[in-house]
């Protein structure tokens, strides 16, 4: 996949209709400093524009593989574009989330906003109660957000206890 070009293709497409959006997931990461392989790239957007997202990758040559109100997936048969996966977001949580981006730099040197460390880690909080068998990835990412200088650790803690994850959270403060 060639993460720059897909990023500047839908980076102009969100800038033509103003869309708030925030790169997630494995780029997210790396943005933070921890490189891993990804096979595709993450986008945070606003739920009031799912079916606009979804109907323009749909006429880009995207195939939507799966969709619900806050996910959907769409990969393109032209291996350079790759798959891409969407979170949506609305209400307070859009609010917050999108007053905490920081503009870092992404693939191709691009400058991309990305959720706050605090942000990531509660997606990845619900990453791992969504889908249990990615505990470990998950952890991995948030033993490292948690070894940022800056990160609110007790705002990690309590994602982590508000979803019943108190031995997850306790295996990650004896570590660090």
């Amino acid at each position: 996949m060639d993460f720059a070009r897909v990023l500047r293709e839908l980076t102009d497409y969100f800038a033509a209709r103003e869309l708030r959006w925030a790169v997630v997931g494995g780029v997210a990461m790396a943005a933070y400093g921890l490189p891993r392989t990804t096979l595709d790239l993450d986008f945070l957007v606003e739920h009031k524009d799912q079916d606009a997202v979804v109907t323009h990758l749909e006429s880009e040559g995207y195939t939507t593989l799966y969709r619900s109100e806050g996910y959907s997936n769409h990969r393109h048969a032209d291996a350079d574009r790759g798959r891409v996966d969407f979170v949506y977001v609305g209400g307070e949580t859009a609010s917050r989330l999108f007053a905490g981006v920081r503009h870092v730099r992404g693939p191709g040197g691009a400058t991309v906003p990305v959720p706050s460390p605090e942000h990531l880690a509660a997606m990845k909080v619900h990453a791992m109660v969504s889908d249990p068998a990615r505990r470990s990835q998950e952890l991995a990412d948030l033993r490292y957000l948690l070894s940022l200088p800056d990160i609110d650790r007790a705002a990690v803690r309590e994602q982590l206890l508000r979803r019943g994850l108190e031995e997850e959270w306790n295996e990650l403060a004896r570590e660090g």
